[in-house]
């Protein structure tokens, strides 16, 4: 499989169809749960996340609040 070809013929399909095909492959490496391993600078950043929320758990918004000032803007 030549993916520089696959890789262009997708770009050329309408968005609705790309996006459609992401999640079909999301989906497929989600049902093999091949997670790759996170690297030591993403496991510092995920701990300095985790340690933020909890020293300041008044400074978090919820998914609806996220999606409710996206939809805002």
């Amino acid at each position: 499989m030549d993916v520089s070809t696959t890789l262009q013929e997708i770009a050329a399909l309408p968005l609705e169809e790309r996006i459609h095909i992401v999640q079909a492959i999301w989906d497929s490496i989600a049902a093999e749960q091949a997670y790759p391993d996170l690297t030591d600078a993403q496991k510092q950043e995920l701990d300095r996340r985790i340690d933020d929320t909890e020293a300041n758990p008044g400074n978090v918004m919820s998914w609806d609040e996220v999606k409710a000032s996206i939809q805002g803007q």
